[in-house]
């Protein structure tokens, strides 16, 4: 009888010391867990800009994330979509056209009433011109009204789509205007059907309604939606090109990674990837 009590006491106090094991060794994964869950944390990269750039920006990202194991989470659209958390977070900003990245500067700039910078305003030094894209006429698959050249948009009956806003502000009069010739602006302005506030809704737009023969746009967007249009260039007479940035904020200044991340936008991979979007990554060639 003595013997099995003896076995029960021991036996409880093996049971209370793993317990006392087991809250301990918890107690010191505890602090490991949150160590590394604010290092995973520390290493993430917040950049934000519209939707032009972003597929070559996602893909970057991911191809920088495999080569430097720096998480970049990658917002992009129409700006109030983003802005605020922007102004919390941002590292890196980038745009889709100069006036686009002047407007950030603004609207990232110091905060109402007086209460001084914050993380996500653009450091103007650090602003960086990456890669050109020229505008193109989309055509609906198969090209039915056999639309050839910007001239083309001009006859009496064609219905154009056009975009006035973010990284296609003046767009299509600046197209139009290319030559000096107002007559061409008043054919083209004539045969506006609809006139979106950015380039996603113009895409639903273009979607939705048929009727609509042709959008002028930058070519990048019929490479991203292959199956919604058909690119026809456009003549170097009638031709523009706007540029995607990229800059740093005061957040982004202070960090290694972002500086790396800019420095892989620019480098022969960053370039190869924007290529395959689109995004010209050479002198544009000029016919003498």
């Amino acid at each position: 009888m003595q013997t099995a009590v003896a076995d029960s006491r021991q036996h409880s106090r093996r049971t209370v010391w793993s317990l006392v094991a087991c809250a301990a060794l918890a107690a010191c994964a505890a602090p490991l867990v949150a160590q590394t869950s604010s290092r995973a944390a520390a290493e993430t990269l917040f950049v934000y800009g519209p939707g032009g750039p972003l597929p070559a920006m996602k893909e970057i990202a991911v191809e920088f994330e495999r080569q430097r194991g720096v998480h970049v989470a990658v917002t992009g659209g129409p700006t109030p979509q983003w802005l605020a958390k922007a102004r919390r977070d941002a590292d890196v900003i980038f745009s889709g056209a100069e006036h686009m990245m002047t407007d950030f500067i603004k609207q990232l700039g110091d905060t109402a009433g007086g209460a001084g910078p914050h993380p996500g305003r653009i450091d103007e030094t650090t602003i960086e011109p990456l890669y050109l894209r020229p505008v193109a006429i989309l055509v609906r698959p198969g090209n039915p009204k056999r639309i050839r050249r910007f001239e083309d948009l001009l006859r009496p009956g064609r219905k154009v789509l056009v975009v006035q806003g973010a990284g296609q502000t003046g767009l299509w009069e600046d197209v139009a205007g290319r030559t000096g010739d107002v007559r061409v602006v008043r054919s083209f302005r004539r045969n506006i059907g609809a006139v979106a506030g950015n380039s996603a809704e113009a895409r639903e737009r273009w979607a939705a309604d048929s009727s609509f023969d042709a959008w002028l746009i930058w070519n990048i967007w019929q490479v991203a939606n292959p199956t919604l249009a058909e690119v026809v260039p456009v003549a170097e007479r009638w031709r523009i090109y706007r540029d995607a940035g990229v800059a740093l904020t005061a957040k982004g200044r202070e960090r290694d990674a972002a500086r790396e991340f800019v420095a892989f936008l620019k480098s022969p991979a960053g370039a190869r990837i924007f290529g395959r979007w689109g995004w010209m990554t050479a002198p544009a060639r000029r016919r003498r």
